[in-house]
């Protein structure tokens, strides 16, 4: 008999529509979870459902600005509308620095409070929306948010690092808080990814050739030798959104090919 990691659990993930958030869609689904994407871009988390569903699973799209406490609280109506309830949250949608290579200095106050208010403040949103719901279900629930390596160590641009180290310490916040009621927290702490559209989004040039470059240079700062692809984050977040990571809490896990064990 075949079994499934996430059988008929209700998930939630935001960023659904492209990279981690599309690849951990697909495989929440393919272990049997009921999927909630979440996306500022409806067409392309209704892609992703699509693709979801032509696999034999199940999923619904929502818009979501994960910045705004109406439309994350939402995101989470729609679960329980949809599914009954929810049991898992993956806090992964976020962006990057405006401009690779940007040092302090070259940040403005607009490009902190952009960065700010969506990795940090979108966490924050979803797991507050997330330990509510559990607590009013009585039976537990689990939170995976999407941190970085460059919020372990000084690497990938002194703000976005900065958000991410945040969203690691209210990652170990909520552990703690959320254990008396069976609610788990863990991130998962990805290094260089050149493969998604963080790379356009932070102001480089993004064809085929220059991925493929990009990706050799990055994989060549990881001692394994390859970039992180959105799979290896994926694979990582059904894991610790699983029970077979039931005593696991308060983890930050780097998926980074060894970079910070230098």
């Amino acid at each position: 008999m075949t079994t499934t990691l996430l059988d008929g659990k209700s998930t939630v993930v935001t960023g659904a529509g492209s990279g981690v958030g599309r690849a951990s869609a697909l495989r929440f689904a393919e272990e049997g979870a009921r999927v909630v994407c979440a996306d500022i871009d409806l067409g392309s988390a209704k892609e992703t459902v699509r693709l979801i569903e032509a696999a034999g699973g199940t999923a619904v799209a929502v818009a979501c600005d994960v910045a705004t406490e109406g439309d994350v609280a939402a995101m989470v109506a729609a679960a329980v509308d949809q599914f009954g309830r929810l049991d898992v949250m993956f806090n992964n949608a976020g962006i990057p620095t405006p401009r690779f290579g940007s040092g302090l200095t070259d940040h403005t106050v607009a490009d902190f409070d952009r960065l700010v208010g969506v990795n940090l403040r979108g966490v924050f949103l979803g797991s507050r929306q997330a330990v509510l719901r559990f607590r009013d279900q009585g039976d537990g629930g689990v939170i995976v948010n999407t941190g970085s390596v460059a919020g372990l160590v000084s690497w990938g641009g002194s703000v976005y690092g900065a958000t991410k180290a945040a969203v690691h310490q209210l990652t170990r916040a909520v552990a703690i808080e959320g254990a008396p009621f069976g609610i788990r927290a863990n991130a998962i702490c990805p290094a260089g990814m050149p493969a998604t559209r963080f790379m356009a989004a932070g102001g480089m040039p993004d064809s085929p050739e220059t991925r493929e470059r990009t990706a050799q240079q990055v994989g060549a700062m990881h001692p394994l030798g390859r970039p992180i692809t959105v799979e290896d984050c994926a694979e990582a977040a059904v894991f610790l959104a699983s029970d077979r990571a039931a005593n696991i809490t308060g983890v930050l896990l780097p998926i980074d090919g060894g970079y910070v064990a230098r």
